[in-house]
């Protein structure tokens, strides 16, 4: 079946969401507004709510430029993720940490208590931090290069997924009547000492119902698929065409073989921006109208961004220039130069296609074209699943629910009911076995 994540943000994904008439002032803060479209996934069966997050705005220090955006409005997401666990029962919880700036020990226990907390419904988006000005938060002059990031980043996962596994699923015996809270021999000290980490160990939360967190990624880089190949669950992905999505679907299934796991071991959801009408003209009419609203200061600073050059001196209706590979997002700007090379658009048209969703793939039109769009990727052996992205929330949530779900249902492409409790029986992935199993503290 294919696998439906729902990305959670605030206005809705449309960089001009947040001037749409009727949405609420305080919706990027308001829990009320996060519990009405979380639940409403999950009367859908989405298999998850995805968190993305920063810990920074982006670009420049320039706050004529990104007074424009609701990017300067993030929650800390595992906050918001732990309020939205105690008002559902199914849906998946995400959320995004970054590697670079925060540490293993921490990591692993938010995740483990809110996967306690939920039941066996999280998974944790790991992250290298896309925005240099990231570092800026974190007591560092300058963004880590890219190379020293990822090789960062597996030793951390290494050292996050050892901590999950240092008690057994049945360490802990709650033997009243002999006064034993746990069995030592089923308590694994993790004593890590690495080129960045040194950490003992154990962590203080016991393993998880689902055996470990799922592990979400993002990157696009050869690092990144890399690292996705060998440990990742769940890879959410840009992909603007066909025929380059088929080819980055097969290619990551390829190295996941090669790193001696199952193909069906990762799930590959690229994001997709929907936008539904009654009628083909009345959504591309909700699209253009929303459009329209992209300042062009705003439009030019997002697209610098993510191509990591500084394209403010150059003519809007002019070509692309050639940039040099970015220390930050390279997966997604070789997606947008790619574009822009391909179809021969101006600064202004690459803009107006990425600042809307950030990049990825825009389907407006009926809910029964919408699922055809989804269906076409899915039965090419172009992804697993798409990360729905509304233009506009709650609205476009709606829309999506009460119009494209029922269709794919009646394709016989999506769930009718969740078919477990945790994230992994949902997403249809194995319940990892603990590293330290057959091993004994005193052997340790």
């Amino acid at each position: 079946m294919m696998k439906l994540g729902f990305f959670l943000y605030g206005t809705g994904h449309h960089i001009a969401s947040w001037r749409e008439d009727g949405i609420a002032s305080d919706a990027n803060r308001s829990l009320p507004h996060y519990v009405d479209i979380t639940q409403t996934a999950e009367r859908a069966l989405f298999d998850f709510v995805f968190n993305a997050d920063s810990n920074s705005t982006f670009g420049p220090d320039d706050p004529s430029i990104w007074q424009r955006t609701t990017v300067s409005m993030r929650l800390e997401p595992l906050t918001l993720l732990g309020a939205l666990s105690a008002v559902t029962s199914y849906i998946g919880l995400i959320s995004t940490a970054t590697t670079t700036y925060l540490d293993p020990f921490h990591v692993a226990r938010m995740f483990a208590t809110l996967d306690q907390l939920s039941e066996g419904r999280v998974g944790w988006n790991v992250v290298t931090s896309s925005a240099a000005s990231e570092a800026l938060n974190f007591s560092q002059a300058a963004h880590a290069p890219h190379d020293q990031r990822y090789e960062r980043a597996v030793e951390f996962l290494d050292v996050v997924q050892g901590l999950w596994d240092t008690w057994d699923d049945d360490a802990h015996l709650m033997d009243k009547k002999a006064g034993q809270f746990f069995d030592p021999a089923k308590l694994h000290m993790l004593r890590h000492k690495g080129r960045h980490f040194q950490v003992r160990g154990p962590l203080m939360v016991p393993r998880s119902p689902q055996g470990q967190p799922v592990i979400v990624q993002a990157g696009q880089s050869e690092a990144g698929l890399e690292l996705a190949a060998r440990t990742a669950e769940v890879l959410f992905t840009v992909q603007l065409h066909l025929d380059t999505a088929k080819a980055f679907y097969a290619d990551l299934k390829a190295r996941t073989i090669k790193a001696g796991r199952s193909p069906d071991a990762i799930k590959v959801m690229p994001g997709v921006l929907t936008v539904i009408g009654r009628t083909r003209q009345e959504a591309r009419d909700k699209f253009e109208r929303l459009q329209e609203l992209i300042h062009p200061v705003l439009g030019v600073a997002m697209l610098s961004d993510i191509v990591g050059l500084d394209l403010t001196p150059y003519p809007l209706d002019g070509p692309m220039p050639e940039v040099p590979l970015t220390n930050t997002q390279q997966g997604r700007q070789k997606v947008v130069m790619d574009m822009a090379r391909r179809e021969h658009l101006t600064i202004r048209q690459v803009y107006m296609r990425v600042a809307g969703a950030r990049g990825h793939r825009m389907v407006h039109g009926t809910a029964a074209d919408i699922a055809d769009a989804l269906e076409e990727w899915y039965r090419a052996g172009a992804a697993d699943g798409f990360n729905i992205m509304p233009q506009v929330l709650p609205a476009g949530l709606n829309e999506f629910c009460e119009g494209v779900v029922p269709e794919l249902q009646r394709r016989g492409l999506f769930r009718t009911a969740y078919e477990g409790k945790t994230l992994r029986e949902n997403l249809g992935l194995p319940r990892p076995a603990n590293r330290f199993s057959g091993a004994s503290a005193a052997a340790e």
